[in-house]
């Protein structure tokens, strides 16, 4: 029962604290630790009120597993505080933060790590942590997993000792540079136990490859309508996944959102493993519809299908979830509206200095890792080329727009140079 040990977790988020509550009920110690940040000062101000208790509620009775509490024993004001003995890291922070909170690790402390779990990694990151830790002499086991389980947040919108998990995916994907190994039995067992199935992959690649952002955010966010939403702030708001024009879904980016699936597939296929079915991927491991709004047999053979019926049967799939297909109807008739999500314009961020949204800020550094990956490998990508080139141009009339305000360093073209050369060292010594 004690096959990953004494756990730190990075991280002091929403994820994190749903992380402690479920690693919790294993023997050994749990720790947490986090940068030093504003709201990271006051999620620890809250927990050490809170006599080092961490809680999440769960908003579907279905998800009951998920809740909980636990005490987080050690706490870390800055990752270059940790001390101790820690068997197991696990990175509860963003894939574009992994390098800069291994860097702040002590050497020892890095060096006692059997194992790095990456709960949000984008394709590309086991091979980037693991290239690191080796560059540094240790050799721990990485294991990636698809994606964090669920959606959890602040109940009341700002950091604190309790997170409220509104929903949590039915299958998740892992893969391990150590294959099926007694750490990855075990994290399997733990989110079985929580209601979420964990299906286990040969490599660590093939489950970061199983996350759907990947094959549908750029195309949603990397377009006219939405770049013009995100840094035009255009009014009245305009929403992720509505057809236009109260979104960006059309038959163009539903195009680009299928050609962009077969170059991300070419890609995962160059790197030794296997591809999506991109329609079944959708809705069994997303949001199902109606067999009346698709037919199964379509989904079966999906991969299969000339392009322009691909390209309509994602279409469809879009057009079927602007309303949740399951819920009950009101009185007037009324399905609820699944796809009012609002496409989130630049903002102030804590230090008062403008900023961009997580989406489409962590897609840009998961794209342009898949880019630079696609270029190591000799795969041509042009459909990755064109989102990238567009979100770029954007990115850069934007900053111009606000002249010398204070602005972060997300409204800078970057190329991710120092990430992407150690993940074609990683992937040069896993070949």
């Amino acid at each position: 029962m004690d096959e990953l040990g004494n756990i730190l977790i990075a991280g002091t988020g929403p994820v994190a604290v749903q992380s402690a509550v479920l690693l919790g009920r294993l023997p050994g110690a749990l720790g947490i630790a986090g940068r030093a940040s504003e709201r990271s000062a006051a999620f620890f101000a809250a927990l050490e009120a809170n006599g080092g208790t961490v809680r999440a509620e769960v908003q579907n009775a279905t998800h009951a597993a998920l809740a909980g509490e636990c005490r987080i024993e050690q706490r870390f004001r800055g990752y270059g505080s940790v001390a101790g003995t820690w068997n197991t890291l696990v990175l509860a922070v963003t894939a574009d933060a992994y390098l800069p909170v291994l860097r702040q690790l002590a050497s020892e402390v890095l060096a006692g790590f059997e194992r790095i779990v990456l709960l949000s990694p984008t394709l590309g990151s086991g091979a980037l942590v693991r290239e690191y830790a080796r560059a540094q002499g240790a050799d721990p086991e990485v294991i990636s997993f698809s994606s964090y389980l669920g959606d959890t947040r602040w109940p009341e919108g700002a950091p604190g000792a309790s997170v409220l998990t509104a929903g949590a995916k039915a299958r998740i994907y892992a893969g391990s540079s150590r294959g099926a190994s007694p750490a990855v039995r075990r994290l399997r067992a733990v989110h079985e136990a929580a209601g979420t199935d964990m299906t286990v992959l040969g490599l660590p690649a093939e489950a970061e490859a199983r996350n759907i952002s990947l094959y549908v955010h750029p195309a949603l966010f990397m377009n006219e309508v939405t770049l013009r939403a995100v840094f035009a702030a255009t009014r009245p708001t305009q929403y992720v996944y509505k057809l236009y024009p109260e979104g960006p879904v059309t038959p163009s980016m539903i195009r680009t959102m299928v050609q962009q699936w077969r170059e991300l597939s070419a890609i995962v296929a160059a790197l030794g493993g296997a591809g999506v079915n991109l329609l079944s991927f959708m809705l069994h491991d997303g949001y199902p519809v109606h067999p009346q709004s698709i037919d199964p047999a379509d989904v079966a053979a999906f991969e299969q299908l000339p392009a322009i019926h691909q390209e309509y049967l994602i279409y469809v799939r879009y057009a079927s979830l602007l309303v949740d297909p399951f819920s009950e109807p009101d009185a007037h008739g009324r399905y609820f509206d699944f796809s009012a999500i609002p496409i989130r314009p630049i903002f102030r961020n804590d230090s008062g200095h403008w900023d961009v949204p997580r989406m489409p800020k962590e897609d840009y550094y998961r794209t342009k890792i898949i880019q630079g990956v696609a270029r190591h490998l000799a795969v041509p990508c042009p459909t990755i080329d064109d989102l990238l080139a567009a979100y770029e141009n954007a990115l850069t009339q934007a900053a111009q727009g606000l002249g010398g305000q204070p602005r972060s360093a997300a409204f800078a073209v970057q190329d991710f140079a120092e990430d992407l050369g150690m993940i074609r060292a990683g992937i040069g010594s896993a070949a």
